[in-house]
């Protein structure tokens, strides 16, 4: 898949470009690669598109082994461009001793952020759920070596991640990527000390559940998220999203707040340079 738009959504639209924000955001969790990103130029005009629009940062995301390589490259390639590497629960299966070694390694690179996407997936049930958990195990113990924060990728499996995080003992710093828990669950992982992450279903009409769990996160805790090319923010649903249209969440999420617009991106990008410990400028 590297290296050419998912073809779940390579024929897409792009989506149009939205009014550019005063104060800008942090992209906590794209995928590049699945964008159509392949090479330094790819990345930068795609980085361009963001900031032109204020989305002054990005982190992108690997999900198999070649994903990981590929960012592990590219965020070479962009000042402004950071990187979360790990195999995605629907890829647990093909974590061998040499993947679990070469992931190490490419993890530790400095501009790597965070260990992830990891967790548990029991909605597409691509590898078995022992399987899955093992992994995720690995992960947080990855995190734990390198001091990175945990981004967890929590599809159908709330109560499974949170039993697993507790028997293994969470890192320092845990990221709950395109939260897509109600109130109760929000709860939980507020009380935890957990970070979410919320995504363009958050802007979805029918989403009460998940704008109810976002109105009680505290702004220390709140972060924000394109998962591009998926999860297109409405009214652009069904179009093909890019870090670019992150402002259509952020500007839904200020709504179901009720606060502020400038106020939310201050929030969530002091948040967010905290979480990853990215530079103040």
């Amino acid at each position: 898949m590297t290296g050419e738009p998912h073809p779940a959504v390579a024929q897409r639209p792009m989506v149009p470009p939205p009014e550019p924000l005063t104060v800008p955001v942090i992209d906590a969790h794209t995928h590049l690669d699945a964008c159509g990103c392949v090479d330094r130029d790819d990345v930068v005009a795609a980085m361009g598109r963001a900031a032109a629009v204020g989305v002054n940062r990005v982190v992108t995301v690997a999900d198999d082994l070649a994903s990981a390589r590929w960012v592990a490259r590219a965020i070479d390639w962009h000042p402004d461009l950071y990187g979360a590497i790990a195999l995605h629960p629907t890829r647990a299966d093909k974590l061998d001793e040499a993947s679990r070694l070469e992931l190490a390694e490419l993890a530790a690179h400095p501009r790597v952020v965070a260990i992830g996407e990891t967790g548990l997936d029991h909605y597409w049930d691509a590898a078995p759920h022992p399987v899955q958990a093992e992994a995720f195990a690995w992960h947080i113990d990855l995190a734990k070596r390198l001091g990175k924060p945990l981004m967890i990728h929590d599809r159908d499996a709330h109560d499974d991640v949170l039993a697993i995080l507790r028997s293994e003992g969470p890192p320092d710093s845990v990221i709950f990527h395109c939260f897509s828990g109600g109130p109760q669950m929000a709860r939980t992982c507020v009380e935890a000390g957990y970070h979410l992450s919320f995504a363009g279903p958050v802007s979805f009409r029918n989403a009460r559940e998940l704008a109810e769990a976002a109105r009680g996160v505290p702004s220390g805790q709140l972060m924000v998220e394109t998962d591009a090319p998926f999860l297109t923010p409405h009214p652009h649903r069904g179009k093909r999203n890019e870090p670019y249209a992150l402002p259509y969440t952020v500007r839904a999420l200020a709504a179901v707040r009720s606060q502020d617009l400038d106020e939310l991106c201050a929030d969530v990008s002091l948040t967010t340079r905290i979480v990853f410990g990215l530079p103040v400028s």
